[in-house]
């Protein structure tokens, strides 16, 4: 018995199949293919786990307050 209920004979059939339809140089590619999605997915989500960043407005608002100092003091110096 096999998986589900298939045989190893009628897995083998459909592998031979596959490979005369696709032919071994794009089934390696589609492998290859699959295996740097899932390496960026993987990636992608390791990512989503770590502390996210802040918002695009809060980071301008910090950096239009630095400026607006740096100017307030080149004034005073004038």
């Amino acid at each position: 018995m096999g998986i589900g209920g298939i045989s190893i004979w009628q897995l083998l059939i459909i592998l031979v199949i596959v490979l005369l339809l696709f032919g071994t140089k794009r089934l390696k590619n589609i492998g290859a293919d699959l295996g740097n999605a899932v390496k960026g997915f993987k990636g992608a989500m390791k990512d989503g786990e770590q502390e996210p960043e802040k918002p695009r407005l809060e980071q301008s608002k910090e950096e239009s307050v630095a400026h607006g100092e740096v100017n307030q003091k080149e004034k005073e110096r004038s």
